[in-house]
């Protein structure tokens, strides 16, 4: 059900005319495009990932516009990379103290449709969705002992920003993404997917 309603939001808001919020390209027939990198913090579920719940994220957004009149959206393509490592627990055996150290990363590869409005004084706002394609990984190493174990799993993503445009040239702006896929890890189900904050950074031609 929570599937069903966030696509027809974002098909909805798709739909909208570009005029009907900002002003269309002045160009129709001209080909645009944008690639930023992404610099921010995603939060995984806690109950499967905690204390490495928190990772800090990088990654690069991608987003091809074919402007003509007949498709209003980009292409989007967005590649994701995030990571965190905590030492928990102790282990005295008598000649020291060992702790264990925790890693986890997730890959997330996103697909999609992404519609940006062309704003006065080169303000674009824009919201996106997709199918998504996330790896995830954790990984223990303790007395000299690592183990380690990661899956691929399919799942959805949508986003919704804002950048400015430089000089007709240079983005800055901020993008918050919600990802959701589930994969099997040391036999357990984890969520991969997760809420990603973060600031973009790139170029527009």
């Amino acid at each position: 059900m929570q599937k069903a309603i966030l696509f027809s939001i974002i098909f909805m808001v798709l739909s909208v005319p570009a005029p009907a919020l900002c002003s269309a390209d002045k160009d129709p027939g001209s080909w645009s495009g944008n690639v930023n990198l992404f610099l921010g913090e995603k939060f995984l579920d806690k109950d499967n990932w905690e204390p490495v719940d928190q990772q800090f994220e990088m990654g690069i957004l991608m987003d091809v516009d074919f402007k003509h009149r007949w498709i209003p959206f980009s292409i989007a393509l967005d590649l994701m990379y995030s990571r965190d490592e905590e030492d928990i627990g102790t282990l005295d055996l008598g000649v020291g103290t060992f702790y264990t150290s925790v890693e986890s990363r997730v890959m997330e590869l996103d697909l999609g449709i992404r519609k940006i409005w062309e704003c006065p004084r080169h303000i674009r706002p824009f919201i996106g969705g997709g199918m998504a394609i996330i790896n995830g990984e954790i990984k223990a190493d303790s007395i000299g002992v690592s183990v380690s174990d990661d899956e691929t799993a399919f799942g959805m993503w949508a986003d919704i920003g804002v950048y400015v445009t430089l000089a007709d040239r240079f983005n800055l702006g901020i993008d918050a993404r919600w990802s959701k896929a589930e994969v099997d890890l040391f036999g357990r189900e984890a969520k991969v997917g997760g809420w990603h904050v973060g600031a973009l950074a790139g170029l527009h031609w």
